[in-house]
């Protein structure tokens, strides 16, 4: 049997200026609505981390309910999802929001072993596998999926001075891609135009048949989310890597 859920916050708290908010926070809320055995406690936890986001509400009230969470099995995985795909119905900015308060929650405290391993704990969403992709890479590059709903969402991390080939999303209609920087210095470079330089924040609209690329800058990782926009017969075409050259004139 699950632990009984208590709460005494609106006692202690408003007990004299309100007993009857009290009362309803801590016996009805608590007392009885989280305790009610249809669903369990942690898919209870999603539901209200989840509600608290779409209503703008970042708080310390946040932070409890996902501090709670963590406390009844959600994982640094799973809250990644959830928050992401939430994102989707309830906005950017709020996801954003959400992410700093849970990354603080789910932090880890294992001390880093490695150059990776340090750069992984610097960052929410997960590192991944090696590149299946690697052919098209120079240096070592990472890949994983955050989400398969909708719009399939994927964390591509670099190493330093690791960047992908000249590539060109194709596509009948529609099509291109979307870049959510989220950890790191990178670089992204349209053919044609000076590079630009990419910060934890900085999103990238590529349209389809915009010859282009991406990677970490020479001394900093690098992890961007890579949003796949939908195509009619979209493919991507791999062209040449960036030469040495140009890319070491880069700052």
């Amino acid at each position: 049997m699950a632990e009984k859920i208590t709460q005494t916050a609106g006692r202690e708290q408003l007990g004299d200026f309100a007993p009857m908010f009290a009362h309803l926070n801590d016996d009805v809320l608590f007392g009885e609505v989280w305790n009610a055995e249809a669903i369990d406690i942690k898919t209870k936890c999603i539901i209200t981390v989840v509600s608290l986001m779409a209503s703008g509400i970042t708080d310390s009230s946040l932070t409890y309910h996902l501090q709670n969470a963590k406390k009844n099995g959600v994982t640094k995985e799973e809250i990644a999802a959830i928050i992401t795909h939430a994102t989707m119905y309830t906005g950017w900015p709020k996801g954003w929001a959400v992410f700093r308060l849970a990354k603080e929650v789910w932090k880890e405290n294992e001390p880093a072993t490695n150059e990776k391993d340090r750069y992984q704990n610097s960052i929410f969403f997960s590192i991944g596998e090696p590149n299946p992709y690697g052919k098209y890479f120079v240096g070592q590059s990472y890949l994983a999926q955050i989400s398969k709903e909708q719009i399939p969402v994927f964390n591509v991390t670099f190493e330093p001075g690791c960047r992908n080939n000249w590539h060109i999303h194709n596509a009948k209609s529609g099509g291109g891609q979307m870049l959510i920087c989220v950890g790191g210095r990178g670089w992204y470079q349209e053919e044609g135009k000076e590079a630009v330089e990419l910060l934890p924040g900085s999103v990238v609209n590529i349209r389809a048949g915009v010859k282009h690329w991406h990677g970490a800058a020479k001394d900093s990782w690098f992890s961007h989310l890579a949003l796949e926009i939908p195509a009619e017969e979209g493919s991507t075409t791999w062209c040449e890597p960036v030469s040495d050259e140009d890319y070491g004139k880069l700052n």
